[in-house]
């Protein structure tokens, strides 16, 4: 039978971790460091697990336990919402058992998956500013209430449909003040460049601001400071930008992609808007706005759900009590 150690928690908080913009290289191991460590047997010869979130860690593994001889369980994760090359499926075959981080995963995988563990997010990290009007000011962008975007800034990611709700909808609230936060690549130039002309032509220069990329500490205060987070991408494998944004006790607006349905309780922690449907961003933009009070309680809904159902320790806890089961 496995034996979950000491040493294997640790791996799978790290590995879970890693997700969340960890940079110290002591925390991470190598391919090679991995072949020596495992052809070493456990003190009391069990099995160790080998995690995949990709399909090269599987090919990994799989040359681990075949090539190397490694005493391996391989279990993979999967998140990509969309069907698999027979190749791939193939390679999901060998793996000991595989989990979905969603339903809607689970749904495109070729075969059943043996657990369904949603990701979870560091609510430590995302958490609520006691004041959100004074953090967001202190933030310096302008305006007494925040709202935003998050993520590569990019067309697939909706952030052209946030910003024409902006310009719709900002008239009516002086108080509000709108950010783009990530990186624009030079082939996504053009794209910003439309979009700012359009800002500029409706006059909102100083109200929708993008910010280009930030450093990793500046972000959870952003979430920390926003009262509403936008998240309107045309597909996600899971979307942890929703949940870290619950868990910061911000409202959300999200499309139909990724786990965001499965997540968001409508009119509780936020609302789910079908995805490009532009007149129903603005709707639920202006819906949202209108009422601070309502606003404020779907912000403290969503930190609550985070913290019952998408911790990461949460996750870390059913991945290893999953573990335990394998024989």
């Amino acid at each position: 039978m496995l034996q979950v150690s000491a040493e294997q928690r640790k791996w799978v908080n790290l590995r879970i971790m890693g997700r969340h913009h960890l940079t110290d290289p002591s925390l991470y191991i190598g391919f090679w460091d991995v072949v020596k460590l495992c052809q070493r047997p456990l003190a009391n010869g069990k099995w160790r697990v080998f995690h995949a979130r990709r399909v090269d860690e599987m090919i990994q593994g799989l040359l681990l336990r075949y090539v190397f001889r490694c005493k391996l369980k391989l279990v993979f994760s999967s998140a990509a919402q969309r069907k698999r090359s027979g190749s791939t499926v193939w390679i999901t075959r060998k793996m000991d058992a595989v989990v979905a981080v969603s339903q809607r995963s689970a749904g495109f995988l070729a075969d059943p998956p043996d657990k369904v563990i949603p990701h979870g997010v560091q609510s430590n990290t995302y958490v609520p500013a006691e004041d959100k009007h004074a953090a967001w000011q202190a933030l310096g962008y302008g305006g007494r209430i925040g709202i935003g975007i998050l993520g590569r800034v990019r067309k697939q990611k909706g952030v052209h449909h946030f910003v024409h709700a902006c310009i719709k909808v900002l008239p009516k609230y002086p108080d509000v003040t709108a950010v783009v936060v990530g990186a624009i690549s030079s082939s996504h130039q053009g794209f910003v460049d439309e979009l700012k002309q359009a800002i500029d032509a409706a006059g909102l220069s100083e109200r929708i601001v993008f910010t280009g990329e930030l450093p990793f500490e500046r972000i959870p205060p952003i979430f920390s400071a926003l009262s509403l987070v936008a998240a309107l991408s045309d597909n996600e494998g899971f979307g942890l930008t929703v949940p870290e944004a619950m868990s910061a006790g911000a409202a959300v607006m999200a499309t139909d992609a990724g786990a965001w349905p499965e997540i968001i309780r409508p009119g509780v922690d936020g609302h789910v808007v079908a995805v490009n449907d532009r007149q129903a961003m603005i709707e639920k933009l202006d819906t949202m706005l209108s009422d601070q009070d309502a606003l404020s309680a779907m912000g403290k809904a969503g930190r609550e759900r985070v913290l019952a159902d998408y911790s990461i320790e949460r996750e870390a806890r059913q991945l290893l009590d999953f573990f335990a089961t394998l024989q």
